[in-house]
C-alpha cells in the first residue's frame, strides 16, 4: 500500500500519470462508480499526517515487545534465585513469611509463586499512597532470602511500565493517548486504502507480459528503472506481505484505547460477551472478581486471609488443575474466598481461576477460559499477542518484523513524494504534487450518500479517526477556498503610459 500516493507530472506512462488523478475537465463532471480518484487523495495525505504518529508507535512498540529479555537484564537479581537448589523450595509460607517480615508495611495483596526453577517467588504489596502502583518483594524460594523489591503496576517492573507507557501515551498521560488512538484508528484505512490503489493500478497494467499479475503484486519488480518504479515496487509489495498483521495491530490497539476502546466495551456488555466474573462468596453476600482487559483488577486494599494457609491454598489449587504460572489473591474482606488464577498467557493460554475455602478445603466456584464467550477469547488472545506474549519468541519476531516493515514502508512512501517532484526549471518544486481536488464530485449520488453514512458510522465508533477526517475536510476546503479566491483576483491594471 502507498503512504504517500504516488503522483506527479506525466511521464509516458499511463501507469505513472492514471486519469484518475487529473483534473477534471471544465464543465459538469462525469459521474463516476469509481472511488480511486477520492481514496488516492485521502490516502496521500492520511498518509503524510499520520505517518510520524505510526513511526513513534513501531519504534516504541518494537521496545515494549522485547522487555522480556531488557527486563531479565536489568533486573537480574531480583527476578532470579541465586542458583537452583540443592534441595527442594521452601514451602511458600515461609517465603512470604520471610516478604512480610522484610516489608512490614502495607497489606498483602497476592502472592506469584516461582513460575521457573530459577525464579524468584514475588510477594506483592498494596500501599495507599502507591495508588494503582503496589511494592513487590522477591524472594529466592530455596534460602527465602530477599533478592530485592521493585514498584510494580499490575506486574510490570518499573521497565516495562516506563516503556508501556511511552507506546500508550508517550508519558502525557491522557493527553497522550490521542497519538496512539488517531495511530490505530487511521492505520486500517492506510493500509486498506493502498491495497485496493495498488491492486487497481496491477489491474490496469494487466498487458505487462513480463510477469504475471500475481507475481506483479506480491513480489518485488527488480526489473523496475531506478527511481520511482523501483521505489513503488519496495513500498507497495512490503506493504502487501504486512496487510494481515497491521490489520490485526490496528483492531487489537484500538479495543483498549481511550474512546474506541469504551465503545468496544460498551458493545461487549450489550452482547453480554465478557469475561464471567469468578464468585468469591462464602457467605451469601455478593462478591466476585472481573477478569478481562489491557490489565485486570489486583488484590484489595485490605487483606483478610491468614498467609499461613497459603499452602493449603496452593495445594487445593493444585488439586483442581490450575497448574503452571499462577497468582494466590488474598480474601478482599472477611467471608470470602482466596482466588488463584493461573497466568500463563503463552500459548495454549491457561486462565482458568478458582475460589479456595482453606477452612474446608474446597473450591467454592471457578471460571474455565474455555468457558468465556468467544469474544471474550478473541479479545484476550488478541491482546497478548499484541503485547508479544501469545506465541512466546515467535511472537516478538513477528512484531519486530512488523514494525521494521512498517517503517520501511513509511520511509519508501515519502521517498517517493519527493522522487515524483517537478525538475523542470520552469516547474521546479521540493516535493510532488497532491492528487487532484474535486473527487467525491465525480462520484454516483449512491454511492456518495452511502460512503458518507459508512464513514459517518465509522467516525462514531472511532471518534479519534472521525474528529481528525473533520478537521482535515474543513482544513481542505479552507484551503481550496482561499486558492480559488487568489487565482480568481482581478488583475491589478496596467500603468498608462507616459503622457497619458
Amino acid at each position: 500500500m502507498s503512504i504517500a500516493t504516488d503522483v506527479s507530472p506525466p511521464t509516458g506512462d499511463p501507469a505513472d500519470d492514471p486519469a484518475e488523478q487529473r483534473p477534471a475537465p471544465a464543465g459538469a463532471p462525469a459521474r463516476s462508480w469509481s472511488i480511486v480518484p477520492l481514496l488516492t487523495r485521502l490516502h496521500f495525505y492520511a498518509g503524510i499526517l499520520v505517518a510520524p504518529l505510526l513511526v513513534v508507535a513501531a519504534v516504541t512498540g518494537l521496545l515494549f515487545a522485547f522487555s522480556p529479555q531488557l527486563d531479565g537484564l536489568v533486573y537480574d537479581k531480583e527476578l532470579h534465585a541465586a542458583q537452583v537448589g540443592p534441595g527442594l523450595p521452601k514451602p511458600l509460607s515461609q517465603q512470604v513469611a520471610a516478604a512480610v517480615a522484610a516489608h512490614p508495611s502495607g497489606t498483602l495483596a497476592s502472592v506469584l509463586p516461582a513460575a521457573a526453577p530459577d525464579a524468584t517467588t514475588r510477594v506483592v504489596f498494596s500501599l495507599p499512597e502507591l495508588g494503582e502502583k503496589q511494592h513487590t518483594v522477591y524472594v529466592d524460594p530455596y534460602t527465602t532470602q530477599i533478592r530485592g523489591q521493585l514498584t510494580t503496576w499490575y506486574g510490570e517492573t518499573p521497565l516495562m511500565t516506563w516503556l508501556d507507557d511511552l507506546h500508550r501515551n508517550l508519558h502525557l498521560y491522557d493527553l497522550g493517548r490521542v497519538y496512539s488512538e488517531t495511530a490505530a484508528s487511521w492505520l486500517w484505512v492506510l493500509v486498506l486504502g493502498g491495497l485496493i490503489l495498488w491492486c487497481n493500478r496491477q489491474w490496469r497494467t494487466r498487458g505487462d507480459r513480463r510477469r504475471s499479475r500475481t507475481d506483479a503484486t506480491l513480489l518485488y519488480d527488480l526489473t523496475a528503472a531506478k527511481g520511482v518504479r523501483r521505489t513503488r515496487s519496495l513500498h507497495a509489495a512490503t506493504g502487501i506481505w504486512l496487510v494481515i498483521g497491521l490489520l490485526f495491530l490496528s483492531a487489537t490497539g484500538l479495543t483498549w484505547s481511550r474512546w474506541a476502546g469504551g465503545n468496544f466495551t460498551a458493545a461487549l456488555d450489550a452482547m453480554h460477551a465478557h469475561s464471567p466474573d469468578l464468585d468469591t462468596t462464602l457467605t451469601g453476600t455478593p462478591g466476585g472478581t472481573t477478569g478481562g482487559g489491557h490489565h485486570s483488577a489486583t488484590g484489595p486494599a485490605m487483606a483478610a486471609g491468614d498467609p499461613a494457609q497459603i499452602d493449603t491454598v496452593l495445594h487445593i489449587a493444585r488439586g483442581a488443575g490450575i497448574t503452571g504460572p499462577m497468582e494466590i489473591t488474598l480474601p478482599a474482606e472477611p467471608g470470602t474466598a482466596w482466588t488463584v488464577a493461573n497466568t500463563d498467557v503463552v500459548w495454549p493460554v491457561g486462565l482458568d481461576r478458582v475460589a479456595v475455602d482453606p477452612s474446608t478445603g474446597t473450591v467454592t466456584a471457578r471460571s474455565d477460559f474455555a468457558d468465556w464467550p468467544l469474544l471474550a477469547q478473541l479479545s484476550k488472545l488478541g491482546v497478548q499477542a499484541h503485547m508479544g506474549y501469545l506465541f512466546g519468541l515467535a511472537n516478538q519476531l513477528l512484531l519486530a518484523a512488523l514494525a521494521l516493515g512498517l517503517l520501511c514502508v513509511i520511509v519508501w512512501g515519502y521517498r517517493m513524494w519527493w522522487q515524483r517532484r517537478p525538475t523542470r526549471t520552469e516547474r521546479r518544486a521540493v516535493l510532488g504534487s497532491p492528487p487532484a481536488r474535486g473527487a467525491w464530485r465525480r462520484l454516483r449520488l449512491p454511492l456518495l450518500v452511502s460512503g458518507v453514512l459508512v464513514t459517518a458510522a465509522v467516525g462514531w465508533a472511532l471518534p479519534a479517526f472521525g474528529v481528525t477526517l473533520v478537521a482535515f475536510l474543513v482544513l481542505d476546503g479552507i484551503a481550496g477556498l482561499l486558492r480559488r479566491r487568489g487565482h480568481g483576483a482581478p488583475a491589478p491594471p496596467a500603468p498608462a503610459p507616459a503622457g497619458a
